[in-house]
């Protein structure tokens, strides 16, 4: 799939910032083509190709429909009274009103956003709401309303209704029901589902074909985390979108990424079991340096869950090799320090 001339352009505006906040041998490395290769995505793993303007849109069910770029997801409702949109991520910016225009011009619904629900604080699923315009009804969990207030950004405007634990959002004989089932990604992450669509929306915490983004999404409760996936499958869903990448999401897609988590739990288990510290205490101990110690024995453990890890799932889950020693880490140091696996208490 060859990307756009806007979607190019996307990349080239990344990025400038970008450069400056890496080391001159780090740019000069990427500026020289010295960069690793990685395993090939798998076919199945893939999403649409975009039109000219870098999107997707397509239908999911009824008058629910899903926009990406291939990074990020967003979906959105035609009401008889005008959209409710999910999520607004930045690099999907405005072709989320081009993709809704198209929408409604065939369906012959209004094309204004009335609603938008953020599904969690994070600028990159929402930091292009403000381009939606004040009128809009934004709807959050009480927790993202915190989160933004101390965020100040003027481009994820505070939420204008918020709830605790569910909320029914009923907009032009259109329904969403909003679920919040505990911290996991962030605190305020939540549940979407359309019962009449049988779709959730639930984000960064499933993504269907790819392993999971760096550190477990770089998560707020690991625990939790991994909790949601399993309540994910509570729900009577049969489409999901999980808010990255380029496709929608099966329940087989569920159960393929619970089987990579659970490797890398039992890996982790298996490796401090298995792996003597001794030697990195004798090496570094006594010239004192602690982190030295800690360094190479958690990235022995890490090499030694994640390995296994890439071997099985290489052309099943794109990117396997990509994210799966820091995948690895993450998971070893909430063992750690999260269920308190860290080794026996001093005498």
């Amino acid at each position: 799939m060859t990307p756009s001339r806007r979607k190019v352009l996307t990349f080239a505006a990344l990025a400038v910032p970008t450069a400056t906040l890496f080391p001159a041998t780090r740019t000069a490395r990427a500026a020289s083509g010295d960069l690793p290769d990685y395993l090939e995505i798998p076919s199945s793993s893939m999403g649409p190709a975009l039109n000219a303007d870098g999107y997707h849109v397509g239908q999911i069910k009824g008058n629910l429909y899903w926009v990406t770029d291939s990074f990020y997801q967003s979906m959105f409702l035609t009401t008889r009274t005008g959209v409710v949109l999910v999520d607004a991520p930045p690099t999907i910016g405005h072709n989320l009103q081009r993709a809704i225009d198209e929408v409604t011009e065939r369906n012959g619904r209004p094309n204004k956003v009335t609603h938008l629900v953020y599904s969690h604080f994070h600028a990159d699923h929402i930091g292009a709401s403000a381009i939606l315009g004040k009128d809009v009804v934004r709807v959050a969990h009480r927790e993202t309303a915190r989160l933004l207030r101390e965020a100040r950004d003027p481009n994820r405007p505070l939420p204008t209704i918020t709830f605790d634990s569910h909320y029914t959002l009923r907009v032009g004989g259109e329904t969403l029901l909003l679920n919040h089932h505990g911290p996991n990604h962030t605190p305020d992450n939540i549940f979407i589902y359309a019962p009449n669509q049988e779709t959730l929306m639930l984000v960064d915490v499933l993504f269907p074909g790819w392993v999971p983004f760096k550190g477990l999404a770089v998560s707020h409760e690991i625990p939790n985390w991994v909790r949601m996936q399993e309540v994910a499958l509570r729900y009577p869903w049969q489409t999901l979108v999980g808010g990255h990448l380029g496709r929608l999401g099966t329940r087989a897609d569920v159960g393929l990424q619970r089987s990579y988590v659970d490797d890398l739990r039992t890996g982790a288990e298996a490796a401090m079991a298995r792996v003597d510290p001794t030697p990195y205490f004798v090496k570094y101990g006594p010239i004192g340096n602690s982190w030295a110690i800690f360094k190479e024995y958690l990235d022995e453990l890490t090499r030694q869950i994640a390995d296994p890890v890439i071997a099985k799932y290489a052309g099943t889950l794109a990117a396997v090799d990509v994210f799966t020693f820091d995948n690895a880490f993450a998971m070893l140091e909430s063992l750690r320090i999260d269920t308190g696996q860290v080794g026996a208490i001093h005498p």
